[in-house]
C-alpha cells in the first residue's frame, strides 16, 4: 500500500523533509492618478517601513511627496525597448528583494494609477518565481476618467487598450475603447493612422483626456485627424474613442506586433535590413509560384477524374498555398516595420498607397472610362501609369533584375509598341544558325557570351510571336528532364 501523501505544510520538518525555504516579498503600491492628495494611507505606510522602495519612475505628481525614493528612470535611457525597460526593472526588484530579505524586510515598489491596472511591470513580477508579490490597490487614472466621460465603463462595455500596442490590442474592435500611454504626438499619430477613419464620409469624434485631477486638467473633444495636433501629450494624457466606424484589421495588425517583437528579441530579425531582406522576398514568391502551379495542376487532374466534374482541390495543395503566401505576406510586414523604425512609412501607408493605385488604375470600374476588353485594360494601364510616374521612356519601372527571358520578352514588348521594326523570321532562323556554331576550342568567352546572348533573345522573340512564355517553356522542359533523369536514378 503506498504511504498516505503528506499535506503541504503538515509534518515534522528534517534533514528529510526541510521546511521549503520562503522566497523574497515584493509589495507593489500605486501612487495614484495625480498629484499627493491622491496618495492612499496604505501606501506611504508601506514605503515608511519597507527594507527598501523603488519608484518605477518619478515623473509623477505623487513622486514630489516620496523624496529620497530611488526611481528606475535611467533604465529609460539605457534600453532600446519599453520591454527590455520592464525586465531590467524586475530583475533589480528581485535583487532588491533576495538583500532584503536576509534582515526579513520587504521590498516596496510603487508605480503611477494603481499596480492592478495597465502596469506591465507588476505582471512580469507577478509571473516570476523567484519572488512572492502582494499588491496595495489605489485610486485609478480610470476613474478620474469615468467621472470626467460621464461613462459607466460595464454598461457601455469599453475596452481598455495601450496607445503603443493600439493596432494589435483594438484589432476587430468598434468601440468604446480608451486608449491609455498616448505619451506623444507620434503614439497618438500611429493610432490616427492604424483606422480608416472617415471612410463613409463622418470623421469620428475623440476626447483626449491630459493631467486629470492636476491643476492644468484638460479634457478637449476633437475630429479623429486632429488628435495628435491638438494639444503637447505626455504620460499623463489618454483617449477617449467612443466609436469607430471601421474596425482595424485584426490578424495583419497581430502579424505586424509579432514583427516588432521579433526585431526587439531575437538577434537575427534585429540584424536584418532591407536589402538583407530582398534575396528572401524573391524566393518566398518563387516558392509562392510553385505553390500556385501545384495548386492549378490539382485543379486539373481533379477535373478530369471526375469527366470534367470537378472534385476540388488538393487540400494539400490548398494548405501550401495558403502558407506560401503567408510567407511572402510576412516579408511585407517586415519591410513594412523596418520603414516604420526608420520613420518613412507604415503598412498602414502600405495599404492605402496600394488602395489608391488600383483605383486610379481601374477608371473602367470606378470612372467613367470605357474598356470592354482586356487588351483596352491593359493599354489603359500602361497610359496612366506612364502619366503617374511621369515617365519619359515605357521602359522605366521594368526590374532590371528579372530573370533574363522575362526581361528579354517584357523589352520585346515595349520595343513593338513604340514601333521599332521585328526582324523577319528568316533573319532570326539566320541570326540563330550563326550564334549557335559550336565554339572553337579556345576560343575567347566573351565573343561566345555575346553570341549566346543574340541567340536566346531571338528564341526569346520567336516565343513572345507564338503567344509562348519562354520562361514558362524553358522551366517545363527543364522539369521534364529532372523527371528522366529520377527516373533513371531509380533504374539504378
Amino acid at each position: 500500500m503506498a504511504p498516505a501523501e503528506r499535506p503541504r505544510g503538515s509534518g515534522p520538518a528534517g534533514p528529510e523533509h526541510p521546511a521549503p525555504a520562503e522566497r523574497p516579498r515584493v509589495s507593489v503600491v500605486g501612487l495614484g492618478p495625480a498629484g499627493p492628495e491622491h496618495l492612499a494611507p496604505a501606501a506611504r505606510e508601506a514605503m515608511a517601513g519597507a527594507a527598501a522602495a523603488f519608484l518605477r519612475t518619478s515623473r509623477h505628481p505623487a513622486a514630489e511627496a516620496l523624496t529620497g525614493v530611488p526611481s528606475f528612470d535611467r533604465l529609460y535611457e539605457a534600453c532600446p525597448t519599453f520591454e527590455e525597460v520592464y525586465r531590467r526593472i524586475v530583475d533589480e526588484l528581485v535583487d532588491a528583494a533576495r538583500d532584503a530579505a536576509g534582515g526579513g524586510g520587504t521590498v516596496v515598489y510603487a508605480v503611477p494609477g494603481s499596480p492592478l491596472i495597465a502596469e506591465r511591470t507588476v505582471e512580469l513580477l507577478r509571473a516570476d518565481p523567484r519572488v512572492d508579490v502582494t499588491a496595495v490597490p489605489a485610486l485609478s487614472f480610470l476613474d478620474l476618467a469615468w467621472d470626467r466621460l460621464g461613462v459607466d465603463p460595464v454598461a457601455s462595455g469599453v475596452r481598455l487598450v495601450d496607445g503603443t500596442g493600439f493596432a494589435s490590442q483594438a484589432a476587430g474592435e468598434r468601440g468604446p475603447l480608451l486608449v491609455a500611454q498616448c505619451w506623444s504626438r507620434d503614439v497618438l499619430s500611429e493610432v490616427k493612422l492604424s483606422v480608416d477613419a472617415g471612410g463613409d464620409g463622418h470623421e469620428p469624434q475623440v476626447t483626449l483626456l491630459h493631467h486629470l485631477g492636476l491643476p492644468d486638467e484638460r479634457v478637449v473633444t476633437v475630429g479623429w485627424w486632429e488628435m495628435d495636433r491638438a494639444m503637447e501629450p505626455d504620460h499623463l494624457t489618454s483617449l477617449w474613442v467612443p466609436r469607430l466606424a471601421v474596425p482595424i484589421a485584426g490578424e495583419v495588425a497581430r502579424l505586424e506586433e509579432l514583427v516588432r517583437t521579433l526585431r526587439a528579441r531575437c538577434p537575427w530579425d534585429r540584424e536584418q535590413t532591407h536589402a538583407s531582406l530582398a534575396r528572401h522576398l524573391l524566393e518566398e514568391c518563387y516558392e509562392a509560384v510553385d505553390a500556385i502551379t501545384a495548386l492549378d495542376r490539382s485543379l486539373g487532374a481533379s477535373s478530369v477524374a471526375e469527366g470534367g466534374a470537378g472534385a476540388g482541390p488538393d487540400p494539400v495543395a490548398v494548405a501550401d498555398l495558403c502558407e506560401e503566401l503567408g510567407d511572402v505576406l510576412f516579408q511585407v510586414v517586415f519591410h513594412s516595420v523596418l520603414a516604420s523604425e526608420e520613420g518613412l512609412f507604415t503598412i498602414g501607408d502600405v495599404a492605402r498607397g496600394v488602395h489608391r493605385k488600383l483605383v486610379g488604375r481601374h477608371p473602367h470600374v470606378f470612372g467613367d472610362v470605357v474598356a470592354d476588353t482586356p487588351d483596352a485594360v491593359v493599354a489603359n494601364w500602361e497610359v496612366l501609369k506612364k502619366t503617374e510616374k511621369g515617365r519619359t521612356s515605357v521602359t522605366e519601372g521594368i526590374p532590371t533584375a528579372l530573370p533574363a527571358l522575362s526581361l528579354a520578352t517584357k523589352l520585346q514588348k515595349k520595343a513593338t509598341a513604340v514601333g521599332l521594326p521585328e526582324p523577319e523570321l528568316g533573319e532570326l532562323e539566320r541570326t540563330l544558325a550563326d550564334a549557335l556554331r559550336v565554339p572553337v576550342a579556345g576560343a575567347e568567352a566573351g565573343p561566345w557570351a555575346e553570341r549566346f546572348g543574340v541567340a536566346l533573345l531571338a528564341l526569346a522573340d520567336l516565343a513572345r510571336r507564338a503567344g509562348v512564355d519562354p520562361e514558362e517553356a524553358l522551366r517545363a522542359t527543364a522539369l521534364a528532364l529532372r523527371d528522366r533523369i529520377v527516373a533513371a536514378e531509380r533504374l539504378g
